[in-house]
């Protein structure tokens, strides 16, 4: 009996802001996987493992969370003033499909430090020391983000004494711009607020008529009110994720808004489409415990947000919710800037499962239409290992 040997491809294993991912250069993945197609998707499932009917991932390089399965390409850039391209995958734990709808937030941090250090950036464009501007296409959504990248003595800084709730230790921070970050009239989900409303009433069976706010900027996300699904805002991820009547209704409420969104055009569309939209309640401040142990108290933040990524709770935040978050907050009117005491804002800080998150956006109103130039946060990133990943020779 033959067997095939296993190939080796040159990866590199990060976490960037509470995500971690394995990111490829595109030119060192084998030729088939190089285009979009079934090749890369059984190429990227496989080096995560999955799909897993026990949930574990064991036999990859994901860690059986929404937060860990996750892949990234990027490639010197084809788009004028761009260093590079970054294309996501999120891959799926129990289902052989890679969901390309939208972007990662949080692994966004690291896309710069990965571009510096693997030639994807021009050289004369890099500072010994100080900040390196990486200005980066994400494909996935066809939108600008800038990454601010600190540099000591010509190489990334990684460490540093930058805390990020839901990161256990510190590191050097990295600053994000997510340039123009709603959609755009010719983009996925029409305008920022798809309906034209700040507010809807969206009748979800099985659950009622509840008030939601649905934009789309960052990812496309629908925010209800905590009190009017039966939560507080203050929850932790097992009060959500052990509790299978609270999944399916969730699920049912994403799946809904999706299709009042026009992102899908019937219900059952949604199961195929599991990371975007995002889900998302909140509910004015109030103190809690965070995962961690830390108490977070109500004068410390703004409001409350908890979300869902790929069925679940979400341990901390997801960076492209947050960027809805920000920019729903800085809108008067919407769900988001209600549960934070209303009127015009340019930043909040709201408390998630693992603690706090500072976001800042600039949004303003032309000709009564409402659009945002910017959303700004900061996380961290650190290279975790580096060299080959392996996949057995006839996975494409």
């Amino acid at each position: 009996m033959s067997h095939t040997p296993q190939i080796k491809i040159p990866a590199t294993y990060l976490r960037g802001g509470t995500s971690k991912g394995v990111f490829f250069n595109l030119t060192d993945l084998p030729l088939a996987a190089q285009v979009p197609g079934e090749a890369r998707d059984k190429l990227l499932l496989r080096v995560i493992g999955s799909p897993d009917p026990y949930g574990k991932q064991i036999d990859g390089m994901g860690g059986a969370t929404s937060s860990t399965s996750k892949t990234v390409i990027l490639a010197k850039s084809t788009q004028p003033d761009h260093d590079v391209d970054y294309l996501f995958g999120q891959v799926s734990i129990d289902k052989a499909f890679v969901d390309w709808s939208g972007n990662c937030g949080n692994l966004t941090a690291a896309v710069g430090a990965f571009a510096i250090s693997n030639g994807l950036v021009d050289a004369q464009r890099i500072p010994a020391n100080g900040l390196c501007t990486v200005r980066i296409w994400q494909k996935n959504i066809a939108k600008t983000i800038i990454a601010h990248v600190p540099m000591t003595n010509g190489e990334v800084q990684e460490t540093g004494d930058f805390e990020l709730d839901g990161v256990t230790f510190p590191a050097a921070e990295v600053q994000i711009e997510f340039l123009d970050p709603a959609a755009d009239e010719d983009g996925e989900g029409g305008s920022m607020f798809p309906t034209g409303n700040l507010v809807d009433s969206l009748e979800v069976p099985g659950v009622g008529i509840l008030n939601a706010t649905l934009i789309n900027a960052g990812i496309p996300t629908v925010f209800v009110n905590a009190e009017e699904i039966g939560y507080t805002g203050t929850e932790l991820q097992d009060a959500i994720n052990g509790d299978a009547q609270a999944l399916e209704k969730f699920e049912t409420i994403r799946a809904y808004g999706a299709l009042r969104m026009g992102l899908i055009n019937e219900v059952a569309e949604a199961a195929s489409r599991q990371h975007t939209p995002k889900v998302a309640f909140v509910a004015a401040p109030k103190d809690y415990v965070s995962s961690s142990g830390k108490q977070v108290n109500q004068s410390d933040i703004d409001l409350l947000v908890r979300a869902l990524s790929m069925g679940k709770l979400h341990h901390a935040m997801m960076g492209t919710a947050a960027v809805a978050i920000g920019t729903a907050a800085a809108i008067p009117g919407t769900l988001v800037n209600m549960a934070a005491g209303g009127g015009e804002r340019s930043a909040v800080r709201f408390g998630h499962p693992s603690g706090t998150l500072r976001v800042g956006a600039e949004a303003q109103q032309v000709n009564g239409d409402w659009s945002v130039t910017k959303a700004i946060m900061s996380r961290s990133a650190r290279v975790l290992m580096e060299g080959w990943v392996r996949v057995p020779g006839d996975t494409i």
